[in-house]
């Protein structure tokens, strides 16, 4: 006799990392093509000879670092083992078996996956002709079903953002007791003065009685930090609570916990790092707007190319050019910005491109 699970995980697809070709310039997963910084390697190495004891499951030590450089109370952080994770925790936090997420499509693609292994109802607003989140949509999509709103800015895989005016429409028509989940794993890489931080938009939005919004970011982009998978949530005391409810202990192992430390410790070093990749970006997606490629205006460490049906050839063509990109079939192709030889690795291969 087969051993009886879940009838509705049977059509529900496994989320697709990039991919590692050896011998291959790898743009697909949005990392730093450089690694930590020396002082982050050296907490690393130290951390590493205490392995034998379990992690502290609280995180307090990242907790406490983020609280005092964001200015929220520790109580308002939450840690998790990537942001993906915490996406999850949310959902588990909000939703039933009944219960509605919204969010926008094509976004992060862990949003419909963990919302249907939760067992909670989705709805995905589909973007504009411009590549961009349809705010009007979205808040035309929230019912009284809907109990959590995932608002990615920058947008994962698109790169567009929202600005100020753009998130206050959608905080002001969704109800008070649906949470607005400002997803910002890229926040690092903005330079459009329009785009607001949303850690500091939490706050006001909460100062003026809106705890509704919440915010997620990341170590695994800016910080070089993808291998050992640290996250944090920024978010009402309500919420942070009842988020912890549903963690798994020890998710984010003590390697992890020094280096975030150790990362926010160099962040002005590392922030630096930020704006030579926003200078590439810009290089980079001039150079494909002259070969003819329509590229929208990004706000993350990747452009977009939205290429249709011809993404699969754009990917085999990168390929043959030993640079992997992450193709999205019949919608697009990103490409995250490496360093200056990579990216001009792949812009000699997509000016081979045939038109």
């Amino acid at each position: 006799m087969s051993v009886r699970t879940r009838a509705d995980l049977a059509a529900l697809p496994g989320y697709v990392p990039g991919r590692t070709v050896p011998g291959a310039v790898k743009l697909a997963s949005n990392e730093v093509s450089l690694g930590p910084l020396p002082s982050v390697v050296a907490a690393i190495a130290e951390a590493a000879g205490q392995v034998n004891r379990y992690p502290d499951s609280g995180a307090t030590a990242v907790v406490a670092e983020l609280a005092a450089r964001l200015g929220v109370r520790e109580s308002q952080v939450s840690v998790g083992c990537g942001s993906v994770t915490l996406c999850q925790q949310l959902v588990q936090a909000t939703c039933g078996e009944s219960d509605v997420v919204v969010f926008p499509w094509r976004s992060f693609e862990a949003y419909p996956i963990i919302t249907q292994v939760v067992g909670a109802q989705q709805v995905r607003v589909p973007l504009t002709a411009g590549h961009e989140l349809d705010v009007e949509a979205i808040v035309a999509a929230v019912t009284p079903r809907t109990r959590l709103v995932f608002v990615c800015t920058p947008n994962n895989p698109t790169g567009t953002a929202l600005t100020a005016e753009q998130l206050d429409r959608v905080v002001s028509a969704v109800p008070s007791d649906v949470l607005v989940v400002i997803d910002e794993a890229y926040r690092e890489f903005v330079d459009d003065p329009a785009i607001p931080d949303g850690v500091e938009y939490a706050k006001a939005s909460w100062a003026h009685g809106r705890d509704n919004v919440a915010v997620l970011r990341t170590f695994s982009k800016a910080y070089g930090l993808a291998g050992l998978r640290v996250g944090y949530l920024v978010a009402s005391e309500e919420v942070t609570e009842v988020v912890r409810k549903v963690f798994v202990p020890f998710g984010v192992n003590a390697v992890a916990q020094a280096a975030a430390v150790a990362s926010l410790r160099a962040q002005d070093e590392l922030l630096e790092r930020c704006r030579e990749i926003v200078a590439e970006r810009t290089r980079v997606r001039e150079a494909l707007l002259g070969m003819g490629f329509d590229v929208p205006p990004s706000q993350a460490n990747f452009v977009w190319l939205p290429l249709g049906e011809r993404t699969a050839e754009f990917n085999e063509h990168c390929m043959a050019h030993k640079v992997v990109v992450r193709a999205f079939a019949g919608d697009g192709a990103r490409v995250t910005i490496g360093t200056a030889a990579e990216n001009d690795q792949f812009l000699a291969a997509a000016a081979d491109f045939p038109s």
